[in-house]
């Protein structure tokens, strides 16, 4: 006696979800987002299943190959290989750095302008007001000393 057995082709997926989910992840992130803007036109609780499904399956997020590349850039300050570049660079962004501390200092000779200013104008309205005071309180003596007024 001798056993066969029949083995089926092999599938890597089955059912038609799956089927789907493979073609559409063949087809990128627009198929994805195309699919989610026609089940939300046709029937949105359906839209509502498949975002949360993106959602949960993290179809909306980029690649790993692009992430991947963002994140082997090279610094801004590393060599670019060619030294006039890199000469260039360095001169743009000393006289840069320069003109932001320039800028700066001139910030805070403004600020301490306008507070000084401010400053001067309230002592001189503080100066106006006590003269001011002291002539009133001169008035009222002179008027105290002499004596209520006589009718005749």
């Amino acid at each position: 006696m001798t056993t066969y057995t029949y083995n089926s082709p092999a599938t890597d997926v089955s059912g038609w979800f799956a089927r789907t989910e493979a073609w559409l992840d063949d087809k990128g992130k627009p198929a994805w987002i195309a699919a989610l803007v026609v089940s939300m036109i046709v029937f949105w609780p359906v839209g509502l299943m498949l975002l949360a499904y993106m959602i949960w399956r993290n179809k909306l997020s980029c690649p790993s190959g692009r992430v991947a590349r963002r994140q082997q850039m090279r610094p801004m300050n590393g060599s670019s290989g060619n030294s006039a570049f890199d000469a260039y660079r360095d001169e743009t962004l000393r006289r840069l750095e320069e003109e932001q501390q320039n800028f700066e200092a001139f910030l805070e000779r403004l600020r301490a302008a306008r507070d000084k200013a401010e400053f001067d104008q309230f002592m001189d309205e503080r100066a106006r007001k006590a003269d001011a005071d002291a002539a009133e309180d001169t008035d009222g003596d002179a008027q105290d000393d002499r004596g209520p007024a006589r009718a005749n």
